[in-house]
This record gives C-alpha cells, structure tokens and sequence, in this order.
C-alpha cells in the first residue's frame, strides 16, 4: 500500500524557479514569503533560517531544510542581523523572484562564503490547498537524515547548476525536479523525523490511519463517516477519531472534506463543468450544500474559482 503517492497523486508542480547565491558574512536577508514550497541546500559556510513566528535554526552545509508553503522568513550568516528585504537585492540585480530565467547573485560583506542553491516549486491554486497545508512551516532535514551526501544533495545541486544555463526544456525539467524532491523530502520525512508536531506525515506512520487516509484520497465520493471509515481501519469509532487527531492534527471528517475540496478544485481548473457534475464528484448529493463547503474551504465560490483559475 503506497500511501504516500496516493496522498501526492493531486500535488503536481506547475513550474519551479531555481537559484543560486554567493552570500558572504556578515548578511542577512529577508522574504516576505511565496506561493510555493521553498527548497534549500548549501554548502561552504553555514547559515541561519528563522520561518515566521519560529526561533532561528542552525543550518549546516549538506542539510536541506524546506519551507512548505514558502511563508515569510529570515536567512542570515548569524542571528540579530539587520535583514535585508530579498526582493530589493533581486532587484539591484535586475531580477524578479518570479521572473522567467534562474536567479543568480553574490551579496555580502566580503567575509566567509555560503552558497545556497534554492528552488522554488509553484503548486498552483489547486496544490496550495492540498496536503502541503497540513505539513509543518519548516522540514529540516539534516545530511544523514536522508542520506544526502550520496543522493539527493549532490543532484539537486547539479540540477539547478544546469538550469542556469536554461537549454531547451529547462522550465519544464525544473518542474518535474521539484515533484522529486517534493516526493524524496516527504519519505525522509516520514521514515525519520522525529518532530511530535500533528500533521499527516505522523499519520502515515500508523498503518490504520494511513489506510484510512488512503481511503480518502482515492475514493473521496464516498459516502464516508466515522463509524464507516472506523470499521474500515477495525478501530473503535472514539478510538479512531482520538487517534487521526492525534496524528494528524484534524479530525476525520475535517481531512476528508479537504481532500473532497481539492478534487473538485482540479476539475474545476479544467473548466467547462457542470456544478452539479463536480457536486456528485465530490460525494455531494446538493450542489448547494456542495457550493457552500467549497467556498468555506477557497474563500470563492466554485464558479468564480473555475474562471480565475482557467
């Protein structure tokens, strides 16, 4: 049972941007965040990340550390520094963070060098509100973690050192990359950390819950509740609601009106759809009741999701 490809079956990258920076210490740069999970590795001297709301973490040279949902943070040679805005230094640089080739520059005060190789992986409007919002605002991965050193490090360094130079299929080549390490990070992830924060990671862990989790990704137009996915999984009803929760940090149903939401988002995105088809799609048997959840969920209603999104 492949829980963890069933999970990511619906998050496809829609494009990636890549980077590498020279930043010589004394430096310290700020982002005010972006749409997408944000991918770092370094090596040369190491650094300081500090996500939003979070204490600064160590960063050694070899570790990958990942911004999941690419909110606001800080990253400085050492912690107190004055940061600077990142997209005032893109600028200077005659860059965009959201521009059309890799973005490369050197900043700093001339001290002790680190380079860090960046890449960012736009989910889109339908990614954005799959599971990437139920994992942590920082993955920290250290190099033994995940065996690094011999695998993964080393190609997604040679990757974007590729990009830069952007022959024919880079963009698409970046895309497809950042689904890898999108899949590699998330085993890693699961096998090792040891992070107590809830999210559905943990659940995977547990063999019930991830059978139940799979349930709901594959056949979410079920007509599922508790007491049907409890005896699905042979738990108790209380027992298996007070156990998804305490992994996964929501309950049951909650999770499965998610992943019902995120269904019908991708339909939607493909335009020239019945409301009421997608409804029924989705398990709804009112397209009302149906037209309701999904604006709780986007913040839209559905139509008017489908024409933003076409």
């Amino acid at each position: 049972m492949d829980v963890l490809s069933e999970v990511l079956s619906g998050c496809r990258a829609d494009s990636a941007t890549t980077g590498r920076f020279t930043l010589h210490a004394p430096w310290s740069l700020e982002s005010t965040g972006l749409q997408g999970a944000m991918f770092r590795i370094a090596r040369g001297a190491p650094y300081w990340i500090q996500p939003e709301g979070m204490a600064p973490v160590r960063v050694p040279a070899g570790d990958l550390v990942v911004l999941p949902r690419g909110g606001r943070h800080t990253i400085s040679s050492e912690p107190g520094l004055a940061p600077v805005p990142f997209a005032e230094v893109l600028a200077a640089h005659g860059m965009r963070e959201r521009g059309e080739k890799p973005l490369v520059f050197t900043h700093g005060e001339g001290g002790t060098p680190t380079e860090l190789f960046t890449t960012i992986v736009d989910y889109g409007p339908v990614g954005q509100n799959t599971v990437l919002r139920f994992l942590p605002g920082l993955i920290h991965l250290r190099e033994d973690d995940m065996n690094l050193a011999s695998c993964l490090a080393p190609t997604m360094r040679l990757f974007i050192e590729e990009s830069l130079n952007r022959e024919p299929g880079w963009k698409l080549s970046a895309a497809r990359m950042g689904d890898l390490l999108m899949v590699h990070v998330l085993r890693a992830y699961l096998l090792r950390h040891r992070d107590t924060e809830p999210n559905w990671l943990r659940g995977l862990a547990d063999p019930k819950i991830a059978q139940a989790i799979m349930l709901m990704h594959r056949w979410p137009e079920k007509p599922w509740t508790l007491p049907a996915l409890a005896d699905e999984v042979c738990m108790s009803r209380s027992r298996f609601s007070a156990r998804f929760r305490e992994l996964v940090g929501v309950s049951p149903i909650s999770y499965l009106t998610a992943r019902r939401m995120e269904r019908a988002a991708e339909r939607l995105r493909l335009g020239s759809v019945r409301l009421a088809d997608v409804a029924e799609l989705v398990g709804y048997g009112s397209e009302k009741i149906f037209a309701r959840a999904f604006r709780r969920w986007a913040g839209v209603p559905p139509g008017e999701y489908g024409r933003r999104a076409g």
